[in-house]
């Protein structure tokens, strides 16, 4: 059996003592962010503890629990992952991963409705009246 280490590790904590934690059972969490990546009977998703990305190697059946992931349009599901943590992972490339044993959803995304900045909407119709009166000047100045 693994070793587990019971708290919650950051990425910060993984990254910087990969090397203590290579191989080992982690618990790690976050936001799904980006897109999820199905593989087959497989899937990717990224998730972001607010400092870094790690990538979870997951089952389709965990990644379907993902409703959203975080994107300008969107606030991801915040999950609880855990698994085997590999600093430089061989099935992957040698990338850092995490092979998630569960995949808790914690806090339910949601999507975000875009708005539109007020000051920056004021800011391009002016822009667009000093462009049209200069490129009108243009037209008169070349007759």
């Amino acid at each position: 059996m693994l070793p587990v280490f019971a708290q919650s590790v950051s990425s910060s904590e993984l990254i910087n003592n990969a090397k203590q934690y290579d191989g080992k059972v982690v618990s790690y969490q976050g936001e799904v962010i980006g897109e999820v990546m199905p593989r087959g009977d497989f899937a990717w998703a990224n998730i972001n503890d607010g400092k870094n990305a790690v990538g979870i190697w997951m089952t389709a059946a965990q990644a379907s629990e993902i409703s959203f992931a975080g994107s300008y349009k969107a606030k991801g599901d915040w999950f609880e992952v855990e698994g085997v943590f590999n600093r430089s992972c061989p099935q992957h490339g040698g990338d850092l991963d995490i092979h998630a044993r569960s995949v808790i959803k914690k806090i339910a995304g949601r999507a975000v409705a875009e708005k539109l900045n007020p000051d920056k909407k004021q800011l391009a119709i002016i822009l667009a009246v000093i462009l049209a009166v200069i490129w009108i000047l243009m037209l008169f100045i070349r007759r």
